[in-house]
């Protein structure tokens, strides 16, 4: 649907989801945007729009939540009937994660997604202080896509230092820590890049490595979220929306715990 305003979208409209069709039907006794959504001819729940800028806002009655596209008040219908236990599980991990005093957020901000290496490495601690802030010259080419995501380009990193003159820093302020990272596999494969480069030995860099508790945020924050894709037969991983420099997405991640570790017991519906 592309028209922005929710009062001038039809009775009656289908609209694919994960690759499954639903039918929203608006209720014959009201003109105002609510409609009645079925998948395979079951009722999965009722939602309505407002608008907001150019997009509407989904509001899912049932659970009185609003969602910023009509997939998103979708897949909240499609919860399993276990989420509000696996949240609370989530709401846990975050508060045993924040309750840890040697905890730090890392955050690699890099030349691309495949093979990559680190153009921008940041640490921060678990009360916000910045422990680590330093660009990379990474000794390979930036793709042109990075760049129009993060902004850091070759001419940025001209008086940057190698990853080598970094690594006592880095060892510093990871070493003996738990390391909370979002899409961890992600940032801790590109530390071991930089560092069998560094080492020309896989075992040192395994063996550094080794000396942090690694954490990954991303799939208990898409449990928290609780979207489910019928698609993958799991709950839709979510993006950061952090701005893409490392410092500022490290604060945002732990922002992020924080706000899952606050969560109360989701209400039923």
């Amino acid at each position: 649907m592309t028209i922005t305003d929710p009062a001038q979208w039809q009775d009656l409209f289908t609209q694919d989801v994960d690759g499954q069709p639903v039918q929203f039907v608006r209720p014959a006794d009201t003109d105002r945007p609510v409609w009645a959504a079925y998948e395979d001819g079951t009722y999965l729940g009722t939602v309505s729009a407002e608008p907001n800028g150019s997009r509407p806002l989904w509001h899912v009655q049932s659970t009185r939540e609003a969602q910023h596209c009509l997939d998103d008040a979708v897949r909240a219908l499609r919860r399993p009937a276990s989420w509000p236990r696996e949240r609370e599980e989530a709401s846990r991990w975050a508060r045993r994660l924040l309750s840890d005093k040697t905890l730090t957020a890392l955050d690699v901000e890099t030349t691309g997604l495949q093979n990559a290496f680190a153009v921008q490495i940041a640490v921060v601690g678990r009360d916000g202080s910045v422990l680590l802030d330093a660009y990379v010259q990474p000794d390979a080419v930036i793709e042109p896509d990075a760049v129009a995501v993060h902004g850091i380009t070759p001419e940025r990193l001209a008086s940057a230092a190698a990853f080598g003159r970094l690594l006592p820093a880095l060892t510093e302020v990871l070493h003996g820590r738990t390391v909370v990272a979002y899409n961890m596999d992600f940032d801790r494969t590109v530390l071991e890049r930089e560092l069998v480069r560094h080492y020309d030995a896989p075992a040192e860099a395994g063996q550094w490595l080794a000396r942090c508790r690694w954490e990954d945020a991303m799939v208990p924050y898409a449990v928290w979220r609780g979207l489910w894709s019928v698609k993958r037969g799991a709950y839709r991983n979510q993006p950061l929306g952090g701005p893409h420099d490392a410092v500022a997405d490290c604060k945002l991640l732990l922002a992020k715990l924080e706000q899952m570790a606050a969560t109360v017991p989701a209400p039923r519906w």
